[in-house]
């Protein structure tokens, strides 16, 4: 039965939906990359946004995780999928990764979680403000048993004067992790406040000063997240690390050939896109373990165009397309998103993100997903 879609231009066509799900098995646990999904909070609708923490439905973002990881993939939690200063304020995050980190004790899943700044109320005036904040965060990701994830600060990047002052702040929190941790550059497409980061806007100083925080501390350096959609400097990166230190890609639009890597080494993998493709990247992945790259790219490549339509300028809104898909697939009972960002995109970006997911079977019950696509197309006054 064919569905009417609206697209950009507002004109309506025709699109037949699949009708069966497309079975796809992983041997596990993946073996030859390290894969994290960052993923999502689903909301709460019959709580008041200004409820304090956010206004989070609990048991039904738990159970996504416990989706992830029956998957084989790890939980990157309270990162910028999870709407980390877009609608869950810090009180949110610390109790998300209080219980994330408990759940992922309990079915011994592997978990990272963000560690920023963000309870700072305002600009901050200090570097010491921003190392405190910084501090706090940090002490209760360890607290919780977690690995750290240290995320950009839009504080840091707001009072810091130049390179010096991320090499201290950066050198004092290294200094006294307790367990190696994971570097976060997250790129303005992501965050217009993180323009600047590492005290350059020219990205190959900021890369010096990257690396520069990462050679003074490499035994406390589990690996960096590259989050700024250019696959060459991510490369290049990559090949300048330190012995021992992992590339984890978080390239929404580059990702197959990253993981997939060349002679001279490879990325591991820290993505949004994960979140809704966690069946398809886990059969992907196990794939590339037999050494079978060809059909690992085979999984993977058709799954790009989605990923950089939900990615699409600008881009920080992407999450509306992740939990619009979460919805689709029967993993949430509503498509409603902390803070309402579920408005933060158009209909016509909706409906091309459903047919994309629909041609590569990223569906388990297709014909749930048409009939909610249906329903919010009706809800918008489209006769699909």
């Amino acid at each position: 039965m064919t569905i009417q879609l609206p697209d950009a231009s507002g004109e309506m066509r025709g699109y037949v939906p699949r009708t069966e799900p497309v079975a796809r098995a992983a041997d596990l646990p993946l073996r030859s990359r390290v894969v994290y999904s960052a993923a999502h909070v689903v909301a709460d609708p019959l709580r008041a946004a200004a409820d304090a923490p956010a206004a989070v439905d609990w048991e039904a973002t738990l159970a996504f995780r416990r989706h992830l990881w029956a998957h084989g993939l790890g939980v990157a939690e309270a990162m910028d999928t999870a709407q980390r200063g877009m609608g869950l304020d810090w009180a949110g995050a610390a109790e998300l990764i209080r219980r994330s980190a408990a759940e992922a004790r309990s079915v011994g899943g592997r978990i990272a979680c963000g560690v920023g700044t963000d309870q700072l109320s305002g600009p901050a005036a200090t570097l010491e403000e921003v190392a405190a904040a910084y501090e706090e965060q940090l002490a209760l990701v360890e607290a919780a048993g977690a690995q750290a994830v240290l995320m950009a600060s839009r504080a840091l990047a707001a009072v810091a004067k130049g390179p010096e002052d991320y090499l201290e702040v950066y050198g004092r929190l290294l200094r006294q992790s307790a367990d190696r941790v994971i570097l976060h550059w997250l790129g303005p497409m992501f965050d217009p406040a993180l323009e600047g980061y590492w005290g350059s806007a020219d990205l190959d100083a900021a890369t010096e000063t990257f690396l520069d925080v990462i050679a003074a501390h490499p035994d406390k350096v589990d690996g960096v997240k590259i989050s700024l959609l250019d696959a060459r400097r991510e490369v290049e990166l990559r090949r300048r690390l330190p012995d021992g230190v992992r590339c984890y890609t978080g390239d929404d639009f580059n990702y197959p050939e990253l993981i997939e890597g060349d002679e001279r080494g490879f990325s591991h993998a820290l993505l949004g896109i994960f979140d809704p493709l966690a069946p398809l990247a886990s059969a992907a992945v196990s794939t590339l373990d037999t050494g079978d790259t060809a059909g690992f790219r085979r999984l993977l490549d058709p799954t790009v165009e989605l990923s950089r339509h939900l990615f699409c300028a600008p881009t920080r809104f992407y999450k509306t397309g992740v939990v619009l898909l979460a919805w689709l697939a029967g993993h949430q009972d509503h498509f409603t998103m902390v803070g309402g960002l579920q408005s933060a995109r158009s209909l016509p970006h909706l409906a091309r993100a459903y047919e994309l997911a629909d041609r590569v079977g990223l569906f388990p019950d297709p014909g749930l997903a048409e009939d909610r696509m249906r329903r919010l197309l009706t809800l918008h006054g489209v006769d699909a």
